[in-house]
């Protein structure tokens, strides 16, 4: 497991996911400016020599009913290599960051994902702990998602949580994504299993 110190090492990394819409080299390629971002956890993993996996995390918050705001961590993009997948790779990297957020502070996690490669590392649906997705909070959004770090942390917290404004760096700015986006291969946007969409 390795720490990079810049960005763009893991950026084709990202190009090869083929996910529908993908934006997220892009969200990766501007994140590394804004003060939330993590350093500390933009985390590669390695194997013979050859970056296989990222991560990255940001801080954010839980807006609380009682009007307080509750820092925790979000994280994402987080990738694996499409001829490493399914080998417990992802798994590893993913339990790696989350101790050294646990380290670093941070109560909880709240993320958008698949509860059917979450869940094996504790994630639950956020729902289930009284937090709300404020772009879908009449629903309880099966995709969000919530671990705590540190025991008892939500207990007694409800509130709703929305995504950090820079993950939407792509579609506020098309322009400079597509100039962006062209700089890497061709790639055909391809639906499958594990996406949200």
């Amino acid at each position: 497991m390795a720490k990079v110190d810049e960005i763009s090492a893991f950026l084709p990394l990202l190009q090869k996911k083929d996910r529908p819409g993908c934006t997220e080299h892009y969200v990766l390629h501007c994140y590394g400016s804004e003060p939330d971002f993590v350093p500390e956890l933009s985390l590669v993993l390695e194997v013979d020599g050859e970056i296989i996996g990222h991560v990255m995390y940001a801080w954010s918050h839980i807006d609380a009913d009682n009007g307080c705001k509750i820092r925790m961590m979000t994280f994402g993009p987080i990738s694996i290599r499409p001829d490493y997948k399914r080998k417990g790779y992802g798994k590893t990297l993913l339990d790696h960051s989350m101790r050294i957020a646990a380290e670093m502070g941070a109560g909880c996690l709240l993320i958008c994902g698949n509860i059917a490669f979450y869940g094996k590392s504790g994630f639950v649906v956020a729902s289930t702990r009284g937090i709300r997705y404020a772009d879908d909070p009449e629903s309880d959004t099966p995709y969000f998602l919530c671990k705590e770090l540190q025991e008892g942390f939500l207990d007694g917290i409800t509130g709703s949580y929305r995504d950090p404004e820079p993950y939407f760096v792509a579609m506020r700015n098309p322009e400079a994504f597509e100039k962006y986006d062209k700089e890497f291969p061709h790639k055909e946007k391809l639906v499958l299993p594990g996406q949200l969409g």
